[in-house]
């Protein structure tokens, strides 16, 4: 047995080994690109090692990719062989359970095996980081801040993670609503861990939450180091800068920041498309030309229509493919989708019923310009979309889409009233997305119309 650097006991036999899943471990912290390496060195030189197995496979998991489903599978068959040839501890097998639950599409019960783990176990931060990472990808926003909090106290200065820990509590603490202590915290974890991306990106969170986009640009200027060593996380803290420059109104960077950074690998990783689709379906509400921009998002989405791992990756997927005007990939990921919403008996599917469905039926309407249905389905979605998963900075664009749907269909103080309850989640602020709507409504509304059913210019 060994111990690792959080205090845990380990079923490893070798010290090396010990020092490579360390190393593994503080790299998932800071999404370091080489993080899997360091995982292979462990299951390469203790391939008996059940608890690496299990990571691994939801390592695999959290990509959002049906093809790695098998991966994830031989992950978990290798866990099993390895409990059966060597012991090990009740912590381990847990995360084998986690792994087992996730398969059988219940990531919920999945979350709770990395809770009974931080009960155990609560300086665990490996399991703290799974706990946060699936409650993100299931839109729980609660369950991540009431997870860290309840481990926090086991945390100090000494701890290894300490840094992380903070960056982890400034992302539920902004997602919460608590935009001044999630800035704070952020802060503090930057100072112990300078490489910690999620912290630095939950501060630009916050400056985004509170229509502060100038802070935003200050604060990430210049620690651009933070993410360089980033896995393609990275192209994600430069999708925010991008944000901030479009709500400036300085449009060549965001296309510099498009081509240059987050676009320029060209990867067709869901998070990495749902980057691009999200601020190019950004820039043409605001009447820019993205020009042949979606073509190659569209190409790449054309093949996942049969994924069905998230709907947070379908309904990007979904945009790319409006976006290049893929009629017949529409069809087929609406098809699939509804066959996905007749059978609700996991987790998955539930999302993909509601709000996945109707959503997905308003993305379609509004690329064919019908404006009502877009936004009778888009608002209906609503009301859970926060269920899709994903960060209410990453959702914005289906609000954006609801209330532009709802001007241009004539639903005029229907869109006043997403624009306000807007307003009220982000501290009172206005940005310049929701000023311009504001002003634009209230002149129809002058204008003498009623609201319902006005089509607005």
């Amino acid at each position: 047995m060994q111990t690792d650097i959080f205090g845990n006991t380990l079923s490893l036999t070798n010290a090396a080994t010990r020092d490579e899943w360390d190393k593994m471990q503080l790299g998932f912290l800071a999404h370091a690109a080489i993080t899997p390496m360091h995982l292979a060195a462990v299951l390469e030189a203790e391939p008996n090692f059940a608890m690496g197995h299990a990571t691994k496979g939801l390592f695999y998991l959290m990509l959002g990719r049906r093809e790695l489903i098998q991966t994830a599978r031989e992950a978990y068959a290798a866990a099993q062989a390895a409990l059966k040839s060597v012991p090990a501890t009740t912590r381990e097998h847990k995360f084998v359970f986690a792994l087992g639950h996730w398969l059988q599409k219940r990531p919920k019960a999945a979350q709770q095996c990395m809770e009974e783990v931080l009960l155990l176990a609560p300086q665990d931060a490996l399991a703290m980081k799974i706990s946060h990472a699936i409650s993100f990808i299931l839109g729980d926003s609660q369950a991540m801040r009431t997870s860290i909090e309840a481990v926090m106290p086991s945390y100090d200065e000494s701890h290894a993670a300490y840094g992380y820990i903070h960056g982890c509590h400034a992302f539920a603490l902004e997602e919460t609503g608590e935009y001044a202590l999630a800035e704070a915290a952020g802060i503090k974890g930057m100072e112990y861990a300078p490489d910690d991306a999620w912290g630095l990106h939950a501060v630009a969170h916050v400056y985004d939450m509170t229509a502060n986009a100038k802070s935003g640009l200050e604060w990430l200027s210049g620690r651009e180091n933070a993410w360089a060593h980033c896995n393609n996380f990275r192209y994600h803290v430069w999708w925010h800068k991008a944000l901030m420059h479009l709500d400036q109104g300085q449009v060549d960077q965001v296309f510099a920041l498009y081509d240059n950074e987050i676009r320029k690998d060209k990867t067709d990783d869901y998070r990495d498309i749902s980057n691009a689709t999200s601020l190019l379906s950004r820039m043409e509400l605001e009447g820019i030309d993205v020009g042949d921009r979606w073509e190659e998002l569209a190409d790449i989405s054309e093949n996942r229509t049969k994924d069905g791992c998230l709907i947070f990756a379908d309904l990007h997927y979904m945009l790319a493919l409006v976006g290049g005007d893929r009629d017949s990939a529409i069809q087929s990921m609406m098809q699939r989708l509804n066959t996905d919403a007749n059978d609700t008996s996991n987790e998955i599917n539930q999302a993909m019923a509601d709000p996945g469905l109707a959503a997905a039926a308003g993305l379609e309407a509004f690329g064919e310009a019908n404006y009502e249905a877009a936004f009778q389905n888009l608002a209906k979605a609503r009301t859970n979309l926060q269920m899709a998963g994903g960060s209410h900075a990453q959702r914005d664009v289906f609000e954006r889409l609801t209330i532009d749907a709802g001007i241009r269909g004539g639903f005029l103080r229907e869109a006043k009233d997403i624009l306000n309850e807007r307003k009220s989640r982000r501290g009172g602020t206005e940005d310049q997305y929701a000023a311009a709507r504001f002003k634009l409504i209230s002149a129809s509304l002058n204008g003498g119309g009623t609201g319902q059913h006005v089509a607005a210019e």
